[in-house]
């Protein structure tokens, strides 16, 4: 089989980087976590995940259609740290209490617009989050943090190569958020039939 594990993502700046690194020393220190740590560049907020093995003409196809997508740009703040369990691995995360309605409509649109170019999506809640820790051996109870702002103004699609040393992962495309608020769109042209 063909590997190829691509996904879209929030991609933070070297200020959102470094904050939430530092938040994340300081949730070790406290809590021992064992496992290991998500290594500082690659932090990422996973918007939608397209699978792993999909061919030329997908990814041709899902850049094609995420090219046409329009949602406007936003603020969030990562508030406070969690986990949830996935099989034994027990990832630890920042994450926000107020999820900006823009981060749910781009997830919306990209799912729509993939599904639309015929990529099969496993249906899953989405639950936007930033992974600082993987294969804790402990759950980390809800913890408030010091308040990281990020400014999201672009998405990216991601190639995943975790699968092989050394891993990593590859933006391989990038694009503005630069669409208007849906209250600010313009109506569309009306048909007049005088």
């Amino acid at each position: 089989m063909h590997l190829n594990r691509l996904f879209f993502a929030l991609w933070p700046d070297d200020a959102v980087r470094s904050a939430a690194a530092d938040v994340a020393r300081g949730v070790r220190i406290r809590m021992s976590p064992g496992g290991h740590p998500t290594p500082v560049e690659q932090y990422h907020v996973t918007v939608l995940f397209l699978g792993s093995a999909l061919s030329d003409a997908q990814e041709a196809a899902a850049r094609q259609a995420a090219s046409r997508i329009k949602v406007p740009p936003f603020e969030w703040v990562l508030d406070h740290a969690g986990s949830f369990r996935a099989g034994r691995r027990v990832p630890w995360w920042l994450g926000a209490h107020a999820e900006p309605p823009e981060l749910r409509l781009l997830h919306e649109r990209l799912r729509q617009a993939m599904q639309a170019v015929g990529i099969s999506l496993e249906r899953g809640r989405f639950v936007p989050h930033l992974t600082i820790q993987r294969g804790a051996e402990q759950l980390l109870p809800k913890t408030a943090i010091a308040p990281i702002r990020w400014k999201a103004d672009e998405f990216v699609l991601v190639r995943s190569h975790l699968d092989r040393e050394p891993g990593g992962y590859e933006i391989i495309a990038r694009w503005a958020l630069d669409g208007a608020p849906d209250a600010e769109r313009e109506p569309p042209d009306q048909l007049s039939l005088w």
